[in-house]
């Protein structure tokens, strides 16, 4: 069976101009990506996560709708 998550991340540069990209399944599980462009971090990370999730299993979640400037 499949379920589409969403999970938050961040991502930056670092100092060699390697991208690296973080995510937490829960509050003692996290996933990391890297690599040389923004867009393979993300896939990594992608990729990371769903071997976590494998381990940790899927987290609940809940949706709300907010209002944002812009």
């Amino acid at each position: 069976m499949q379920r589409e998550i969403t999970v938050p991340f961040v991502i930056e540069q670092d100092e060699n101009g390697a991208w690296c990209a973080s995510a937490a399944l829960n509050p003692d599980s996290f996933a990391n990506g890297e690599g040389a462009t923004r867009e393979a971090a993300i896939e990594d990370l992608k990729e990371a996560i769903a071997a976590l999730a494998d381990v940790v299993g899927v987290p609940e979640q809940v949706t709300v709708t907010v209002e944002v400037d812009g």
